[in-house]
């Protein structure tokens, strides 16, 4: 299952889970800031060290980190894992 971890007051983790509803891709999501410190840490990591940015995405061990909503960048990192519909 496809992890979503964002904010709720980020317009590109809105913008990002409504295309993956809209594209019938099932996900957990998860509000960063309800996280647990061992999370946000590895968050942090993949964005780079220095902060967590959102929304960041995780498939069976693979990360995405945060980026600005992309529709068709956000469609080839996903078909890239194998669960993007008609892409696989």
């Amino acid at each position: 299952m496809l992890k979503f971890y964002g904010w709720n007051l980020c317009p590109h983790c809105h913008r990002a889970a409504e295309w993956l509803k809209e594209h019938g891709i099932p996900f957990e999501y998860y509000e960063i800031e309800e996280q647990p410190d061992e999370i946000v840490r590895k968050i942090v990591e993949v964005n780079g060290g220095d902060d967590w940015v959102v929304p960041t995405l995780e498939f069976e061990g693979k990360w995405r980190p945060g980026e600005v909503f992309d529709a068709a960048k956000l469609e080839r990192d996903l078909a890239a894992w194998g669960i993007f519909p008609g892409r696989n």
